[in-house]
């Protein structure tokens, strides 16, 4: 619904399907990095609306995770590397939400070479997993 129609279209939902996702309104920003890629990657598919669509399932995920969180415990989140790859997506909701979380993330790349990490693919998580560039993925790149 958010990537035809954005935000509003939420509206129209019921109050107990309203429970089912982050409350609104949601915070979003259009110049996050990840968010502006979305609409290079896919153009024609969403336009405008389809990060938001996007931040709409991130913001849901932080939301949920920040309410069965306890602190002083470890909580682990799996995701799809875009929901939280350069510390976005999710982590970007969880920090401003609750900036003194501490939170370290995974993430897989693909390369020809898994000898020596690209410049590309440094810094987009804490841990990441290089694998081959053949390696079958669950996507279509």
């Amino acid at each position: 619904m958010v990537s035809k129609g954005g935000f509003a279209e939420v509206d129209q939902i019921s109050a107990k399907e309203k429970t089912w996702i982050a409350p609104l309104p949601i915070a979003y920003n259009a110049e996050l990095p990840g968010y502006k890629n979305m609409l290079a990657m896919m153009p024609g598919h969403g336009g405008e609306n389809l990060p938001k669509a996007q931040a709409i399932k991130d913001a849901t995920m932080a939301y949920f995770i920040l309410q069965y969180y306890n602190p002083g415990s470890l909580f682990i989140h799996y995701n799809g590397s875009y929901h939280s790859e350069n510390y976005e997506g999710i982590v970007w909701y969880l920090k401003n939400s609750k900036p003194e979380l501490s939170i370290e993330t995974i993430t897989t790349v693909s390369q020809k070479d898994i000898q020596q990490l690209l410049k590309e693919n440094k810094y987009k998580a804490d841990f990441i997993i290089c694998v081959d560039e053949d390696m079958t993925t669950t996507y279509t790149p």
